[in-house]
């Protein structure tokens, strides 16, 4: 926390997600909202670490439309705020978006577009620069965790300056890479934090009448934007008048400037970066353009840049050979490595990277796969083996399982496979519900807990309002795990560490009309007698709802480090073991291995959380407990 505190000439350490928050700050936000969700998540968990001493307002909010809406209504009122999310985070506000943009802000408002290239931990990797030209939102990247400190101060001053909203978009590798920073402003003691709505009729309530009128206002506004803003540090040229132009839009042009020093080619060419991808100011670009005989853009994902490149080119009359995803790639994270080849083909040097040598291409051994699994003593691990064995025992057969996004959609994986779907927030409950209309199956949408309160409510009110006989299976590990273990209503504690109510996932679902039974993994045998009655009644009828309830095995094993509590540690007793592999083959659990020329299993004991599932599921009780756990130890789950 103290380095996000510090003053005005000091040089500090920070992430790039650190960077955005701490010049926030000095930007002087008073209201920061978000959903968690990887790369953006850490933006807001700052700002809540220090929200006390700042005098500022932080929120986990429910789902990223109501985090925009939220900020964006103190901004209305002339406060300054800030919105963070990931890039499919601003799928879920994308109607507000495009609304903001016709009303605009009083003061500054910056929606933070943490994009994924490379999908390291997303559904898709779609480029939110496209947000900006749909929308008219200008749109500022960073080229690293300095810049970004940098830019935002600049998105907030773009901001109040056109009374607009600004995004600025983030990727990954810019989020989560840490730089030396040289703070260049202080954090303001006095703020506005008290707005005053000022009852402008027209300009807030978007009904046609008035929508048309402010579509005029926003276009007058984008126009002067690309027509003003073409300087630094939104536009930077360096060696104007060559041949040779390389364009580089956030962290791309890091990647493009290393490529060019590699290559001794700094001189040798016009170099571009750009900050201001959306809307690229056209004067300094067509200025450069007119001197060029060929131009290279390098930028991530999309050719965004590319085409307004192009298009410029030919509102100026250029016949300037133009070249961008026919030599870049349009899928995945740029690199050096990616980049290289085509830099030097550009510049006509056919030469290999200098960490090759040239007609001897140096590799280093692969890195063995390693891909995600379910932590030992996760929650979902048991839950995913009680519902198949009391599915079994009710004789239900080829149950379809929808999933959704979150650690437990690892349940696809063999032996549970219990997630054969998965698209989006919430996508579980609808898309069980569809096929709950066309399939004869027994089909069972999981989702955890968080996920149902951002997008799995409205759905399971339609299952109901629309008479579906699919089950809702909640998985309740009272966090946000996948992206933290981040607080949501189910905890009924805020960003701030405030204690407020806690909204349990059955009371919602009673309420809707189906009867919940709560079950808790750590009780295997329990909680299958439970789920086989229960479906039972289903197969005659009764419309159920399942909420699983047990803490995630990485807060536990937290707690009991911090509160000196001792978990029980399992054993293989191997005079019992008769090497049936069950305890592997039916847990996938990484604590169980099978050592390299034996035939029976053992647990790792420094990975064992104690969760006992692997006892449960041994047909000749080979597994037990081997320390002494604390007599308190069950209450930490």
């Amino acid at each position: 926390m103290s380095h996000m505190l510090a003053g005005k000439g000091e040089k500090v350490l920070l992430m790039g997600n650190e960077a955005v928050a701490r010049a926030a700050l000095e930007a002087g936000i008073c209201v920061a909202t978000a959903y968690p969700g990887t790369p953006s998540t850490e933006i807001i968990e700052t700002l809540s670490e220090v929200a006390g001493k700042c005098g500022i307002y932080v929120e986990w909010s429910i789902n990223e439309k109501v985090a925009f809406e939220t900020a964006y209504a103190a901004a209305i009122t002339g406060v300054r705020s800030i919105t963070a999310m990931k890039h499919v985070g601003v799928n879920v506000a994308a109607d507000i978006l495009m609304s903001s943009a016709y009303s605009g802000v009083k003061e500054g408002f910056v929606v933070v577009s943490a994009d994924d290239p490379g999908e390291h931990s997303s559904q898709n990797e779609q480029d939110n620069r496209w947000y900006g030209l749909l929308a008219h939102i200008p749109v500022i990247e960073p080229s690293s965790a300095r810049d970004s400190y940098y830019l935002t101060k600049e998105a907030f001053e773009l901001s109040s300056r056109y009374e607009h909203p600004v995004i600025l978009r983030t990727t990954t590798r810019v989020s989560h890479t840490r730089q030396p920073v040289e703070l260049s402003g202080d954090i303001p003691s006095e703020k506005k934090c008290k707005g005053v709505f000022d009852k402008n009729y027209e300009r807030w309530v978007l009904v046609p009448a008035n929508a048309r009128k402010q579509k005029i206002r926003m276009m007058k506004i984008w126009e002067a934007i690309r027509r003003n803003e073409g300087r630094e540090p939104f536009i930077r040229v360096w060696n104007p008048g060559r041949s040779k132009v390389v364009i580089a839009s956030g962290i791309s042009y890091s990647h493009a400037e290393e490529a060019l020093r590699l290559l001794d080619a700094l001189n040798d060419v016009t170099l571009i970066k750009v900050s201001l991808p959306v809307p690229l100011p056209p004067a300094p670009i067509a200025t450069v353009l007119k001197d060029a005989k060929e131009v290279l853009v390098i930028e991530e994902l999309d050719p965004v840049v590319e085409t307004q490149v192009k298009d410029i080119a030919v509102d100026e009359g250029l016949s300037v050979k133009i070249y961008g995803k026919n030599m870049i790639p349009e899928n995945g994270e740029l690199s050096i490595d990616r980049i290289f080849e085509p830099v030097a083909k550009f510049i006509g040097r056919e030469t290999l990277p200098p960490w090759q040598s040239i007609g001897e291409v140096k590799t280093e051994p692969p890195i063995p796969p390693r891909p995600p699994v379910l932590c030992a003593g996760c929650p979902h691990r048991s839950t995913y083996y009680i519902v198949k064995t009391a599915l079994n025992r009710a004789g239900i057969r080829n149950t379809v399982f929808t999933g959704d996004i979150g650690c437990y959609t690892l349940g696809y994986q063999k032996p549970f496979e219990t997630q054969m779907t998965c698209f989006e927030m919430g996508g579980s409950l609808g898309i069980a519900h569809g096929f709950g209309k066309v399939l004869e199956n027994t089909v069972i949408a999981v989702i955890g807990d968080s996920t149902f309160f951002h997008a799995g409510i409205p759905p399971v009110l339609n299952i109901v309002y629309n008479d579906s006989k699919v089950i809702p299976l909640i998985l309740d590990n009272s966090t946000t795990a996948m992206t933290g273990h981040q607080p949501h209503p189910g905890t009924g504690i805020t960003a701030m560490g405030l204690r407020t109510t806690a909204i349990l996932p059955e009371k919602i679902l009673e309420q809707a009309g189906f009867k919940t039974i709560i079950i808790n993994p750590l009780r295997v045998k329990e909680s299958i007698e439970l789920l086989t009655q229960a479906f039972k009644e289903y197969l005659k009828g009764e419309r159920i709802a399942i909420v699983s309830r047990m803490r995630c095995a990485l807060e536990v094993a937290r707690d009991a480090r911090r509160k000196q509590v001792v978990l029980p540690i399992y054993t293989i007793i191997e005079d019992k073991c008769t090497g049936c592999m069950a305890c592997v083959n039916l847990t996938a659990c990484p604590a169980i291995i099978v050592p390299a020329g034996s035939k029976k299993p053992i647990i790792l004991e420094e990975l064992c959380n104690g969760c006992g599932l692997c006892a449960s599921i041994c047909p000749y009780k080979a597994i037990t407990v081997k320390n002494t756990p604390s007599p308190e130890w069950e209450r930490l789950w």
